[in-house]
């Protein structure tokens, strides 16, 4: 080919036009390939998709003419093992939603019409007042092992997410994001959705804010935590006590800190500042501790809520770990007596 010497340095053909030409039609090729086999042969674009899923990632992070025409032929596997584009996540985020208003009641068993929710605030978004379409969530988890109470709870209430473990996929979904507009990824733990909370009434909100007051109060006291946010929720499963929630922007800031070994320990500064330990309402031990704050056992008990808690989150610290083991101990004497 008279246009590509023989003799060439890298960054000459990196910044060569022809070498850019090739490298576009080829990038054209491979998605057309693996577009059209999604199109008429899934299942078999399936099999191959684990192998290949970081390199189409890489590929749409370096090149987004590739990024634009993989957008909506990218798979993701959800909690029950499919696997799904992101249109049919959205798809079927869409007629859970749907049935959800159909089955909307009050408390007489009435049909009622259902709130518009705009999830933007949810999604930790500052943008500005004006008429914005809701956001489209879409939930994911990095951990299975790690996140399982979050993974079952979902579960239990007809909810889905999709995993994403690799270290690839956090700048992945970042530029998704930027590709798609209203479309926001949020990790299980980032918060306590709609669908895993009771409904209250105008009575039940002043109670939870009294509650939340008291509650938070007990808590900060007992682990010392003066900056420690504390919600009440009531949660529908009453077998859960305590939760960790971490707000996506914050933890996302946390592992690229970690990631170019800048952040310090656990959740770092970032992810401390966006954390919140939800209490459930409905949990007969947070009851016990909302109704006697002056028994000697609160503060082992709110001790033992928040590490219960974190551990669902991450990992506990050594010296955590260590105060945890033997906080069990200890209480499993006092129910021995």
């Amino acid at each position: 080919c008279p246009d590509l010497p023989l003799n060439v340095s890298r960054s000459a053909l990196q910044n060569d036009g022809f070498v850019k030409k090739i490298s576009d039609y080829i990038s054209k090729k491979v998605a057309d390939k693996l577009s059209g086999m999604c199109k008429t042969e899934k299942e078999e674009y399936e099999k191959y998709w684990d192998d290949i899923a970081p390199f189409i990632k890489f590929g749409c992070l370096k090149d987004d003419k590739f990024c634009e025409k993989m957008n909506d032929y990218i798979l993701f596997k959800n909690l029950e093992g499919k696997y799904l584009t992101l249109p049919e996540c959205l798809e079927l985020q869409d007629k859970k939603e749907e049935g959800e208003e159909a089955s909307a009641t009050d408390e007489n068993g009435e049909k009622v019409e259902a709130e518009v929710v705009d999830d933007t605030d949810k999604a930790g978004s500052d943008e500005e007042e004006g008429e914005k379409a809701p956001r489209k969530i879409v939930y994911y988890v990095t951990d299975e092992q790690q996140q399982s109470q979050y993974i079952n709870m979902f579960k239990e209430n007809g909810m889905d997410a999709v995993i994403l473990t690799h270290n690839i996929d956090q700048p992945f979904i970042s530029q998704l994001e930027q590709k798609n507009e209203g479309v926001k990824f949020l990790r299980i733990d980032a918060d306590v959705t709609d669908s895993v909370k009771e409904e209250i009434g105008e009575d039940d909100t002043e109670r939870i804010k009294e509650e939340t007051d008291k509650l938070s109060e007990i808590f900060k006291k007992a682990l010392n935590k003066d900056k420690l946010e504390v919600k009440v929720e009531k949660l529908k499963n009453e077998n859960i006590s305590s939760m960790l929630t971490v707000s996506e922007e914050s933890r996302r800031m946390a592992d690229m800190m970690k990631m170019y070994s800048m952040g310090g320990n656990d959740l770092g500064m970032f992810g401390d500042e966006g954390a919140t330990l939800i209490l459930n309402a409905n949990n007969k031990l947070v009851q016990y501790i909302l109704e006697n704050e002056d028994n000697e056992n609160v503060p082992l008990f709110c001790e033992q809520l928040y590490d219960l808690a974190v551990l669902a989150n991450k990992p506990l610290a050594p010296e955590a770990m260590t105060k945890f083991v033997a906080r069990s101990n200890e209480i499993m004497m006092l129910l021995a007596k």
